[in-house]
């Protein structure tokens, strides 16, 4: 049965780098996306590290990720990962724009979080080992050891991001308002304690 799991889980993972591949855009301008990015400043802070743990930090994470992310937004509800807000905010960005802006972000610094000591231990466990029990799977093979994330693929770097935010973004993949196949299934599969300790253990990753 696990070998099953993992058999599906690679197959699932070279068709999501395969889409990436052929799918990435081409590259936005940095300095264009900086005078571009006031509107972000308020909830993602001046240079990307969001100072609200309910924000996501925007600083770093791969180009062609933030792309995809702003355009799955401005699809709305039609989109794998609607929000409200940012439903809003994105109605008036141009494909450009978002390249910009994308390009602005993916060259900043995100800054790096401590791991509470009692999240520690089971946090690391997930996070690289997964739960065997369960059949969920660890995050690392897709996410980085390090949590850098995987460019080519389009996994998101997780090294230093808000807990609370990934708290949250977890909590949608198990209930799928926010559509991923494999995230829906590996978010099903951890407790609220495990969820709770593997963002703690990503925000002070590196």
């Amino acid at each position: 049965m696990i070998k099953s799991r993992i058999s599906i889980l690679v197959i699932i993972l070279a068709s999501f780098a395969a889409t990436a591949i052929e799918d990435n855009p081409p590259s936005g301008d940095a300095a264009a996306g900086e005078l571009k990015s006031q509107p972000c400043i308020a909830c993602h802070g001046p240079d990307g590290n969001s100072p609200t743990p309910a924000w996501p930090k925007i600083a770093g994470l791969a180009e062609g990720y933030i792309y995809k992310q702003l355009l799955e937004f401005k699809k709305g509800p039609n989109g794998d990962c609607n929000d409200p807000t940012m439903y809003g905010i994105v109605q008036n960005l141009s494909g450009q724009d978002m390249l910009d802006l994308a390009a602005y972000y993916a060259s900043k610094e995100m800054t790096i979080g401590a791991v509470p000591q009692d999240k520690l231990e089971l946090g690391q466990k997930i996070y690289r080992g997964g739960n065997l029990l369960s059949g969920a799977p660890a995050c690392a093979p897709c996410h980085d050891p390090t949590g850098k994330g995987n460019y080519l693929a389009n996994f998101p770097r997780l090294s230093g991001q808000n807990s609370q935010y990934i708290v949250t973004e977890l909590n949608k993949f198990k209930s799928k308002m926010r559509v991923n196949i494999m995230m829906n299934d590996i978010a099903a599969r951890l407790t609220d304690d495990e969820i709770q300790a593997v963002a703690s253990y990503v925000e002070g990753l590196h």
